[in-house]
């Protein structure tokens, strides 16, 4: 007669196991320590049975999305008191918005169009434009101009200029592009950031372009203050 077993429950963390071999019933009770969220029973590499728990999940969690928050801390910076008669230092503004569902190429192009202006005609620039991330900017800088009014005492919401303006590559989400004969291409969800900082006081003139021959001066003093390694 060919062996049979059959598990039976006792108590809380007991099994019975009852075999029959040759018309005989025998009895072993094995103990188990069963996890909370399950357990699975598999057979390691020598061949003994051993007891590995399920992984609750293969999701990153947030600790690992983590930011570390740098553009925003620069608002508590503190600096030492103004000597007298020294001019009083124009108010910084630092403000982002993460995670936004667009491209930090197509974003880049409107960050660097309202660089160095003023608040009033980067809006402006910004109402009329029909981008999406024109709106995302536009939204951003009305915050800004609050928190200026708001928490560092700026008198005029008009009197800010963007001093810095720019983009940078978010959390990208891989997700799966399902293709033909089962196969199957990995597809990134694309984010990107945005960072503004803005200054109280009229924006500085603009630069003049530079010429050919500055370039070319910049260029070969660049060259002589290079460092030859291994000579005298």
């Amino acid at each position: 007669m060919a062996a049979a077993s059959v598990l039976e429950p006792l108590g809380k963390d007991h099994l019975v196991i009852k075999r029959w071999r040759k018309g005989v019933e025998v009895e072993a009770t094995l103990t188990a320590f069963v996890d909370i969220a399950g357990a699975l029973w598999m057979w390691n590499l020598r061949g003994k049975l051993a007891l590995s728990t399920l992984p609750q999940s293969q999701i990153h969690t947030s600790a690992s999305l983590e930011i570390s928050r740098k553009w925003e801390k620069k608002n508590k910076i503190v600096y030492p008191p103004q000597l007298p008669g020294e001019p009083r230092r124009p108010a910084e503004i630092y403000h982002c918005r993460r995670q936004i569902k667009y491209s930090k190429d197509k974003m880049w192009y409107l960050a660097k169009l309202i660089r160095g202006m003023s608040i009033d005609q980067a809006l402006a620039q910004l109402e009329f434009s029909d981008k999406k991330g024109a709106q995302i900017i536009k939204e951003v800088l009305l915050e800004a101009q609050d928190m200026a009014v708001r928490d560092h005492n700026v008198e005029f919401r008009s009197n800010l200029y963007v001093a810095e303006s720019t983009s940078g590559r978010g959390q990208y989400l891989k997700r799966i592009r399902y293709h033909g004969r089962g196969r199957f291409g990995i597809m990134e969800k694309v984010f990107c950031h945005y960072f503004v900082k803005l200054v109280e006081g009229p924006p500085p003139p603009p630069e003049a372009p530079k010429t050919a021959v500055a370039h070319a001066r910049e260029y070969i003093q660049e060259l002589r203050n290079r460092t030859i390694i291994h000579t005298l």
